[in-house]
Order: C-alpha cells, then sequence, then structure tokens
C-alpha cells in the first residue's frame, strides 16, 4: 500500500470545506489552510447570518444569473444542482426551505448551522484544519506544490485555492488568492467590488432611509449612452441606493453613470408618464399628493418629490400648471441620478474579477497551465446575482473539483 499523497486546500469557506470534505477518503490526506482563527467567518454572515443558501427553481435558470459567466458554470452546476445541496443538509439533518421570492434558507435562519454541518463532515472524514497559519507562499515542486506557513513548509499533490475574493476583508478574504494564482503562472483580471450600494451626487432622500420599492427598472447611461437595464428591489438609504436590484446592478455601474430609475413597478418610462398624466387629469379638485399616491407611491416620497419640482404641498391637480405636471411625471418616470462612488470592499457581497475563466477546465476546475491547482468559488472571476447563486457557484465548484482530485487519486 502507498503512503496517503496531501491535497492542500488554501481558504476554510464554504468553497474550501465542502470541496475538502468531498474529497477526503482513502489515500488521501486534506488539509486546509486558514488563515483566521477559525474557518466560515464569512459564511456566518451570509444573508445577515441567516445563510441564503442557493435558489429554488430549475437549475438551468441559474446560468443567466451570472452576467456573462453562466456558460463557464454549467459544468459544474450540472454537475452539483441546487436539489443537490439541498439534499446533502437535508440528509445531515438541516432542513431547508424555499421562500415564496425563491430564496432558500436552512430552517433554522442560521447561517452558523449551515456551517457547523460542513465542519462535523469534515471531521468525520478526517479533514485536517489548521487555523490561524495564513499561507506565506506558494511554488511548484517538481510535480506538485510547497505551500509555506509560519508553522513551516507541506509538500502537496495538488492545491486548490479557495481563498474568496477580497469583499468583507475583516473576515479573511483580503485577495491573498490572485497573488498566489500570479505566483504559479495563472492569470487574473482586475477586481472591483460587487453585488454593493451606489453613492450619488447630490442624494435628495437621505431623511427617506427605509422606504423600498419592488421591481422598479433601473436603467444605465455612460457617457450620454444606455449601457444596462435592470431590475429588482430598491432601498432607500442615508446615503445612497441599496437593495437586490441595485445591488444586481452594481457590477456594470462605474463613477460618473447615470441612473435612471422608474418609481413605479412593471412598466416602461413612457408609460409611467401616461399614468401619472391620466391620474392628474381624472382628480381635478383633489390634492396632487392624493392623485401621486393612488399610484402606491409612499406619502414621504410623493412629498419629496412635489418639493423637488417646486408644486407646493396642498396644490390641486386643476391649477397644477403644466411645467410642473411634466416635471413630476419625468421625476416618477426616470428619476435621474449621478454616480459618485460605489462602495468598497467592506460593503461589497462578493468580488468582481479574479482568477481568469480561460485559464480554467470548466470541467474539472483544474488549471490548464499548472498542473495540479484548482481553482473554486469566488476567487475565480465570477460574480451572481443576489438570491444565493454566489453560494450555489462556490459549492457546485468545490463539487467538481474535488470529484477530479478524489478520480485522479484514488488509491491502486
Amino acid at each position: 500500500m502507498t503512503d496517503a499523497i496531501t491535497i492542500a486546500i488554501i481558504g476554510g469557506g464554504p468553497a474550501g470545506l465542502f470541496c475538502a470534505l468531498q474529497t477526503a477518503g482513502a489515500g488521501r490526506n486534506v488539509i486546509i489552510f486558514e488563515k483566521k482563527p477559525a474557518p466560515g467567518r464569512k459564511l456566518l454572515i451570509a444573508g445577515s447570518g441567516q445563510c441564503n443558501i442557493t435558489h429554488d427553481g430549475e437549475i438551468a435558470d441559474f446560468l443567466s444569473h451570472y452576467g456573462d459567466h453562466g456558460a463557464f458554470l454549467r459544468p459544474a452546476l450540472m454537475n452539483f444542482t441546487n436539489r443537490d445541496l439541498v439534499s446533502f443538509f437535508t440528509g445531515r439533518g438541516l432542513a431547508m426551505k424555499a421562500e415564496p421570492g425563491g430564496k432558500v434558507f436552512p430552517e433554522t435562519r442560521k447561517s452558523a448551522d449551515v456551517l457547523a454541518v460542513l465542519l462535523a463532515e469534515c471531521a468525520t472524514r478526517g479533514v485536517e484544519i489548521r487555523s490561524s497559519d495564513p499561507v506565506l507562499a506558494v511554488e511548484r515542486d517538481g510535480d506538485g506544490f510547497l505551500v509555506t506557513t509560519k508553522m513551516g513548509a507541506v509538500r502537496a499533490a495538488a492545491l486548490v485555492l479557495a481563498t474568496g475574493g477580497a469583499s468583507y476583508p475583516a473576515t479573511g478574504s483580503t485577495g491573498d488568492g490572485y497573488a498566489f494564482a500570479r505566483a504559479l503562472g495563472q492569470p487574473t483580471t482586475e477586481v472591483a467590488p460587487a453585488l454593493t450600494p451606489v453613492y450619488v451626487e447630490d442624494y435628495p432622500f437621505p431623511d427617506l432611509a427605509g422606504i423600498s420599492f419592488q421591481n422598479l427598472a433601473v436603467t444605465v447611461y455612460r457617457d450620454g449612452k444606455r449601457v444596462g437595464r435592470h431590475a429588482g428591489d430598491l432601498l432607500l438609504t442615508h446615503t445612497g441606493l441599496s437593495g437586490p436590484g441595485i445591488l444586481d446592478a452594481s457590477r456594470s455601474i462605474r463613477p460618473g453613470d447615470v441612473l435612471r430609475i422608474t418609481f413605479l413597478p412593471d412598466v416602461t418610462m413612457e408609460a409611467v408618464r401616461m399614468q401619472v398624466a391620466e391620474v392628474i387629469a381624472a382628480v381635478g379638485a383633489r390634492q396632487v399628493k392624493t392623485a401621486l399616491c393612488s399610484l402606491n407611491l409612499p406619502e414621504r416620497f410623493v412629498r419629496r418629490l412635489l418639493d423637488l419640482s417646486g408644486v407646493p404641498p396642498n396644490e390641486t391637480c386643476a391649477r397644477l400648471p403644466k411645467k410642473s405636471r411634466t416635471a413630476l411625471a419625468a421625476s416618477i418616470a426616470e428619476f435621474p441620478f449621478r454616480v459618485s462612488r460605489l462602495g468598497g470592499f467592506n460593503e461589497a457581497m462578493v468580488t468582481r474579477g479574479g482568477v481568469a475563466l480561460e485559464g480554467i477546465n470548466k470541467k474539472t476546475m483544474a488549471s490548464k497551465t499548472a498542473k495540479g491547482l484548482y481553482c473554486i468559488g469566488e476567487v475565480l472571476d465570477i460574480d451572481g446575482d443576489t438570491g444565493g447563486y454566489n453560494l450555489q457557484a462556490a459549492f457546485s465548484t468545490a463539487a467538481l473539483a474535488a470529484r477530479q482530485i478524489a478520480g485522479l487519486h484514488a488509491p491502486r
């Protein structure tokens, strides 16, 4: 019988833990190197501590939720689907529940319970987790790798980069994996915050923080040209715009862009203008405020729109000048916000950019240039929409890499 070979995994987040427990088996000694005192720090804050772990529905529908990179993820998602992920946890006593909008959470609504299952499974399968042992360097060593930490060096037959991105750096995601990848000849792309709030110039709604809108259209203009259109829920904050629709759109928004937001759901800008004109014309003796509130707009928001348009708070529809009517309709149909900046890595849920996908075999998650190297989870240049898509990608890429590693390093 040959000696066990070592599989080194850098990063103890959901991708690293899942890859480890899936890889562990006869003849394979799996070690996770985790820089923080305990693994899973970022997982614990996922979904505000409730862990929106995946999304309901058909796995094929997931592909459109990763921008241009859905095709790359197809093999991973088809190999380990959202149904497979739910079954993994329910089979270990943690029931899952799909919300009406499709988000899937543990029934306990506790990220800590998801982490506990992963850690228990790693322990059962003999995975070694070295916490508070940050990796200082990685290098090729013959046909394997040398992983150096302050505790010494470990030689591994296969190396998995599961370091996450650069968002929420306090949890340990500080972009280390990009440097490790480049040290091994693996190309990376420019990184930036994604799924992050948007801050705007001369923000007019700071005192309306907490007001939310469902399924609004957000159109992005750059240098006067339309460059994107998104739809989703919007939240006004003390300092800018947030909510799932804005977070998803933020991946393609840049400072200086102008966002035009349609404040009525499921309608076009022109349809909104017509609606506003019709409701004002229909109730001539009533106040403009009352007419606009009949469109299911929050009263505090309507009051602010009247103020911004120079309309007295008690003005009636019959006395409203055409110029003011036009200004109000425009405010509701396409309110403009000029972007000053996007939230930084401390606020971003995920990272845009990372290990370049053209350097990774999408059927195995293996490097095309460094034999034995695998990249999984958020270290890859993949960022999905909110709603559980990013965690599903982490688990699916981890499972695909584990299948390849276990197949190549099976005992003979």
